[in-house]
């Protein structure tokens, strides 16, 4: 799903807490399933946030910001689900698909 919304390559987010929007009438939210939204620019279409219903989690693009420089891969979900054509490297945390599940979904 994911991989569909971002053209098909991965969506580079990072958690936040304390979102708050300017403009929020620009935005819209997609319900991509039961527990989770995914929100968008309604005047360029831009990928902004994945919001957790559950947890009232935000987790934002990390294009949606001017500097990028303080964030740094920490995290890969649903590795299992990945394309062939990239792999990143480093040593950093990667769940399957069970996994995300299980940590990121409701009971």
């Amino acid at each position: 799903m994911c991989r569909r919304w971002s053209g098909g390559a991965p969506f580079f987010a990072a958690n936040t807490d304390g979102v708050e929007f300017e403009g929020a009438e620009h935005l819209a939210r997609y319900e991509s399933s039961s527990w989770a939204e995914r929100g968008f620019c309604r005047r360029c279409g831009t990928a902004l946030f994945y919001f957790l219903k559950p947890t009232q989690a935000y987790m934002m693009s990390v294009g949606a910001f001017d500097d990028q420089s303080p964030f740094q891969l920490v995290l890969e979900i649903f590795i299992d689900s990945k394309p062939e054509g990239y792999a990143f490297a480093g040593e950093h945390a990667r769940w399957t698909e069970a996994e995300t599940l299980a940590r990121l979904a409701p009971p």
